[in-house]
């Protein structure tokens, strides 16, 4: 199974692949799609175009966003949540459902702890992907996002299994 995950910003939006294979992750691809400055439509696009363009090269089987938390800038939530739109939009017209993970959650997955900080989240998808090559904290949050999803779809996997 291979996996994307997805940090949701809209100035960086980091991406990251990893492949799934029973209890093994490997790391195939990661990076940051970036938009600069400019008309917010314009720079929505290009997150489109720049995601859809990743999607079409790495063909994941299943996608996870970070959901969205609200902070005290209600104009910045909103404008993230536009860009977390267009992260569910990309592998939704692909026919893909999109899992949705707190960020407490992610870190609880992959660090162990709910509020780790980023650079224990950074050595820890580094541990369970040896010699990966970290784009910067974007990708390293996506990747982290994409092993909290390969272990809960395993999680689901073997519940339904036990049910039958």
């Amino acid at each position: 199974m291979r996996v994307m995950g997805l940090d949701p910003g809209l100035r960086a939006l980091g991406w990251g692949v990893i492949e799934v294979s029973g209890s093994r992750l490997s790391h195939v691809a990661n990076g940051v799609c970036r938009t600069g400055t400019g008309p917010l439509g314009a720079r929505l696009v290009s997150l489109f175009d720049e995601l859809s363009s990743l999607w079409d090269e790495y063909l994941p089987d299943t996608a996870a966003v970070e959901q969205t938390f609200v902070n005290k800038d209600g104009a910045g939530t909103l404008k993230l949540g536009q860009a977390r739109g267009i992260a569910m939009l990309v592998p939704a017209r692909a026919g893909v459902e999109v899992g949705e993970y707190a960020p407490n959650a992610v870190k609880k997955a992959v660090v162990g702890v709910g509020h780790a900080d980023k650079s224990q989240v950074d050595h820890m998808v580094r541990m369970q992907l040896p010699g990966v090559e970290i784009a910067g904290p974007d990708a390293a949050d996506a990747l982290a996002i994409a092993i909290c999803h390969a272990h809960m779809a395993a999680t689901s996997r073997r519940i339904q299994a036990a049910a039958l």
